[in-house]
C-alpha cells in the first residue's frame, strides 16, 4: 500500500534567510555572463561560492565576438574571470586550469591548441599562458597586446587602458620569441621606441602608445607592426 502524500504547512517549511540574496546574485551573474551551458557553469559558480573562491563571473554583459575570424569560444570577458581566478598563484597546475576552463563552458580543443604552442607541462605559468589566450583574440601580435592592455587595465571602460610597462615588456616578449621570426634586435628597437612615452606616464604604458587609432589608417598600422 502506498504511504500518504506528506502535507506541510507554512510553519513548518524552513526557508534559509541568506537563500533569497544567493539567488538574486546567481541570477544576475548567469544574465551578465551568458553561459552556454548553464548547468555545468552553475556547478562551477556554487562550488567557488563554497571555497570562497573567485566567481566566474563576467564583470558586464558581453556581445559576442563577432569580429573574429574564426568562433574560437574565448572572450575577452572570458579570459579576464580566468586571470582573476589563476593569475594569484603565479603559476597553476593543468588539471586547475582544465576545471576553470571546463567550468567556463569553454571548447576543450581550444585549450590543448594553447597547451601545445607554450609547450607546457604539468605546471604552466600564467603569464605565458595568459599571453597566448590573449594571441587567440587578436590574431596579431599587436592587436594581442591591445587585448592584454584591456583585460589587466584598472582604467575604466573606454579608458587609455594603461599597465605596468613591465607587464607589456614580459608579454610582448614572450609572445615575438615564440613566433620565431622577430630577431632579439627588433624586439629591443620596439621596445626601445616606447620608453620615453612609458617616461612620462609613471612607467606605465596605454593602448594608444602602440596600436595606430583608426585616424591615419593602414599605414600606421603597418609601420608599428614592422617595428614590432
Amino acid at each position: 500500500m502506498p504511504l500518504p502524500d506528506t502535507f506541510y504547512c507554512a510553519q513548518q517549511i524552513n526557508i534559509p534567510p541568506e537563500l533569497p540574496d544567493i539567488l538574486k546574485d546567481f541570477t544576475k551573474a548567469a544574465i551578465r555572463t551568458q553561459p552556454k551551458d548553464l548547468l555545468q557553469w552553475s556547478a562551477a559558480y556554487f562550488s567557488a561560492l563554497s571555497k570562497g573562491e573567485c566567481l566566474p563571473v563576467k564583470d558586464r554583459l558581453e556581445l559576442n565576438v563577432a569580429t573574429q575570424k574564426t568562433d574560437t569560444g574565448l572572450t575577452p570577458g572570458l579570459l579576464k574571470i580566468l586571470y582573476k581566478q589563476l593569475s594569484p598563484k603565479k603559476t597553476c597546475s593543468k588539471e586547475e586550469l582544465q576545471a576553470k576552463w571546463k567550468g567556463l563552458c569553454l571548447p576543450v580543443a581550444q585549450l590543448e591548441t594553447l597547451l601545445s604552442l607554450g609547450s607546457f607541462g604539468s605546471d604552466i605559468d600564467w603569464m605565458e599562458f595568459f599571453a597566448l589566450g590573449c594571441s587567440a583574440l587578436g590574431g596579431t601580435l599587436i592587436s594581442s597586446l591591445k587585448f592584454a592592455c584591456e583585460i589587466l587595465t584598472e582604467d575604466e571602460t573606454g579608458g587609455a587602458a594603461r599597465i605596468p610597462f613591465d607587464t607589456f615588456v614580459r608579454l610582448y616578449t614572450y609572445l615575438a620569441q615564440l613566433d620565431g621570426d622577430v630577431p632579439q634586435e627588433r624586439i629591443d628597437n620596439f621596445l626601445s621606441s616606447l620608453q620615453p612615452q612609458v617616461n612620462k606616464q609613471n612607467g606605465m604604458i596605454q593602448v594608444s602608445n602602440f596600436y595606430p587609432s583608426r585616424k591615419g589608417g593602414k599605414q600606421r598600422q603597418k609601420a608599428v607592426e614592422e617595428r614590432s
